[in-house]
């Protein structure tokens, strides 16, 4: 593998107090070697020389949601569209999410033990990841796709489990299926979904006792974890009773609930990307009827809530739900954290080093030190001063992955 020396950068990272200014950073056999003055590191002959004249290099980001599989949750659109058009689908969204600088991303759903293993073999440029493969859902709760019509929506091809359980006997047994095709954590819907065709955001799904049971044989597998789809104050209380260690959304939690989560180390994900996004696919009339009526509902009272469980003390990561949204905007969702009342630095760390440490993964990526893979991008104005910066992806100037440069605007 070709080494890198990259001089004349600034560092923005978590870790550090300051931004580290004017240094270089080798990177070697995919890692970075080594941080400080160029004249003090030793490279190797042929290295790949890269004066960033004084532009800034961050950690690659993790997005802790997306559905790289998906494109909208539109069912009419799954009806037409063929099992093929659909993968290949999928190698944009990653490629459009990598390129936004987004190098690492936890899939809430639908990408199989196949899309990860073509990562893994660098088939094609995409973010790292762990999968759930296929959340868990109730007869007729968010991700039962089954229409009044009779005509089941839902993707399904060999290998592929079924999303719907019910009963403690029931979700144990479809935990292990999803385990069984190599999930790395479990997702489950215990609350309804603003684009759900038979329930409401506020309904929640799955009882304690079976959230319990899930939560149990997920940890049986080696201490793995359980992420919980949760809008309602019902279902964000019965995921905390279970023992639930991530809350996606969190829309109607309230002061008392968010107090509890942070006692118990419980991370928010408030996904705040996907809040604005449903509106605006409400306002363009892509998203109508029911759905159209629970994206208005939960958007007003997100934004509140999250401003006041932030205010609380609950750790909250970056997500997305892209897929839900179109991908490739990722990190227009550290703007949005800072409106709700996190400084840049603090947004960043949602997205690098907590996301990071959150996965157990921190030892790997998710800061720039020597040792860890170099993950890294690389920007042209400091986005401490200007978060919004790192929004649009056409300012992600360079993407680096375990030291191959992926993206790279001036060649």
């Amino acid at each position: 593998m070709n080494s890198i020396l990259i001089k004349n950068i600034t560092i923005i990272d978590s870790n550090y107090d300051e931004p580290l200014e004017n240094v270089s950073i080798f990177i070697k056999d995919g890692k970075i070697a080594d941080i400080g003055k160029s004249t003090c590191i030793d490279i190797d002959d042929g290295t790949n020389i890269i004066d960033a004249e004084g532009m800034f290099i961050l950690p690659g980001f993790i997005d802790m949601h997306v559905h790289l599989m998906a494109n909208g949750f539109i069912k009419e659109d799954d009806l037409t569209n063929p099992l093929a058009n659909y993968f290949y689908q999928a190698v944009k969204n990653m490629k459009d999410t990598i390129d936004a600088g987004v190098t690492y991303v936890r899939d809430c759903g639908l990408a199989d033990i196949g899309v990860k293993m073509a990562v893994e073999k660098k088939i094609f440029p995409a973010p790292k990841m762990k999968i759930s493969v296929m959340p868990l859902s109730i007869t007729g709760g968010h991700f039962d796709f089954a229409l009044n019509s009779g005509i089941d929506t839902v993707i399904n091809y060999p290998g592929f489990p079924l999303p719907v359980c019910d009963g403690v006997e029931g979700v144990i047994k479809k935990t292990r299926e999803v385990f069984r095709a190599q999930a790395d954590f479990i997702k489950v819907m215990s609350t309804g979904g603003v684009i759900s065709a038979n329930d409401a955001p506020e309904f929640s799904q799955f009882n304690v006792k079976e959230l319990k049971a899930i939560v149990k044989e997920a940890d049986m597998r080696g201490g793995a974890k359980v992420s919980s789809h949760a809008h309602g104050l019902g279902g964000i209380k019965n995921s905390i009773k279970a023992g639930i260690q991530f809350i996606d959304h969190g829309t109607f939690i309230d002061r008392k609930t968010a107090q509890l989560m942070v006692k118990k180390g419980i991370y928010l994900v408030p996904t705040c990307s996907v809040m604005k996004g449903v509106v605006e696919q409400v306002n363009q009339g892509i998203i109508k009827g029911r759905s159209a009526e629970n994206g208005l509902q939960t958007e007003r009272v997100h934004k509140d809530n999250m401003i006041m469980a932030y205010k609380e003390g609950v750790k909250m990561l970056m997500g997305t739900d892209s897929g839900v949204i179109p991908h490739g905007n990722n990190l227009k969702e550290l703007e949005l954290l800072c409106e709700i009342g996190m400084s840049p630095s603090e947004a960043i760390a949602s997205g690098t080093i907590e996301a990071a440490k959150a996965l157990e993964i921190d030892d790997e990526v998710g800061s720039v030190e020597i040792g860890k893979s170099a993950d890294l991008i690389m920007v042209s104005k400091n986005p401490l001063v200007d978060i919004s910066h790192l929004s649009n992806p056409n300012n992600i100037l360079m993407v680096i992955q375990d030291g191959t440069i992926v993206k790279d605007i001036f060649n």
